[in-house]
């Protein structure tokens, strides 16, 4: 990843790092078993070049459903790769499913 995408080990530092983000973050939650490893890998790339392009304006936290379980219920995730915007710590937009840079734009330039 072309810039560094926080990696949250357990809820609480999930809630840490939303808490000190001045910025709206976006959260991709990712999984590990096996439908889910390839589509996860390829969006964090994806995201990668995202959290790059919109520096300042934009934290991203890879989120793993298994570490993160109180965060997941939270925004209602129930597969992987699925993204939640968060603005001042509020869902702003939920999607879900493998996309591409421009769809992730699409995604984001609606609601920053």
């Amino acid at each position: 990843m072309a810039k560094p995408v926080h990696q949250p080990r357990e809820d609480a530092e999930f809630d840490f790092i939303l808490g000190m983000s001045r910025v709206p973050v976006l959260a991709y939650f990712t999984g590990t078993w096996p439908k889910a490893i390839e589509p996860c890998r390829a969006m964090d790339l994806v995201v990668g070049d995202i959290a790059d392009e919109y520096t300042g304006r934009l934290t991203a936290v890879r989120t793993d459903i298994t570490r993160c379980p109180s965060a997941t219920k939270r925004y209602g995730i129930t597969g992987a790769p699925s993204y939640v915007l968060l603005k001042e710590g509020e869902m702003a937009a939920h999607g879900t499913g493998p996309m591409t840079i421009a769809e992730v734009r699409e995604f984001l330039d609606g609601h920053l």
